[in-house]
């Protein structure tokens, strides 16, 4: 009975919250719009209207570019989001395993840890010169930008969620028979999973913001390209255009991410 009364005040609050949402987004669209229709206006050179520079898909029959050279708007979503949901994944898994690996030896987090906190705090688009230099203009320069945004300060919570292990947990598990890799499997990697990937979803606007950088660099395809495209046509319809695409895929990807973190990780406090 319990359970029933938490899972429909739960969707009860989930309804409220994409409801205020969705109000406040067309409180904005339409305060936007109401400014944007006085042609008198200086900002409205700036920053056309909606009823603008959203006709620009259909008149472009929803590609984005210029002669063979044209990529579908659909392509551009998808490609931004493999490029960087590959470069996520990657960092996840190596910086739990590394973070493992550190946690082996007190001498590791002594040597290895002053490291990762010097290269943790480079921004993850001082790395596209250097990426650029190593893989040229291709879809490993954008994984590897994300990648290198998110994997260090990944590796340093690792650590620091192991170490906020409680050791009666331990004993615990220990006392019941569990052995070394026993105790690793079932309490320790599970303990350590919820507090990282919560790191992650907060990480995901700097790998986001990250991926969108590189392919700015002369990619011919992604939502960064739509930009570029729209920057180099002096067109600042599509600048828009690409703009609102870039944050409406972001929002839906954190609520993707965020769903993953309470199916998967459910035993999360």
């Amino acid at each position: 009975m319990g359970n029933n009364i938490q899972s429909e005040q739960a969707w009860r609050q989930s309804l409220l919250s994409i409801g205020c949402g969705l109000l406040s987004c067309a409180v904005l669209g339409l305060l936007w719009e109401g400014i944007g229709r006085n042609p008198e206006n200086p900002i409205t050179q700036v920053l056309p209207p909606p009823s603008q520079f959203l006709p620009v898909l259909f008149e472009s029959d929803f590609k984005i570019g210029l002669g063979s050279q044209a990529a579908s708007i659909y392509q551009s979503v998808a490609v931004t989001l493999v490029r960087v949901l590959v470069g996520m994944t990657v960092a996840f898994i190596g910086s739990i395993l590394c973070g493992l690996l550190i946690s082996l030896s007190k001498w590791s987090e002594l040597f290895i840890l002053p490291v990762l906190g010097l290269i943790a705090p480079i921004a993850p688009i001082a790395w596209v010169p250097l990426a650029l230099v190593v893989f040229g203009v291709s879809n490993l320069t954008a994984i590897f930008i994300v990648f290198m945004g998110v994997f260090f300060t990944l590796t340093i919570a690792t650590v620091a969620e192991i170490k906020r292990i409680p050791k009666n947990l331990l004993m615990t598990a220990q006392n019941l028979g569990g052995g070394s890799f026993n105790r690793w499997r079932w309490v320790i990697v599970p303990a350590v999973l919820p507090g990282v990937f919560t790191l992650l979803r907060l990480n995901f606007i700097a790998a986001w913001m990250a991926v969108l950088a590189a392919e700015m660099t002369g990619l011919r395809d992604g939502l960064g390209t739509v930009v570029m495209t729209g920057r180099n046509l002096f067109n600042s319809d599509l600048i828009l255009l690409g703009i609102c695409i870039i944050g409406i895929t972001g929002f839906a990807v954190d609520r993707l991410l965020l769903l993953i973190q309470r199916k998967f990780f459910w035993w999360q406090v």
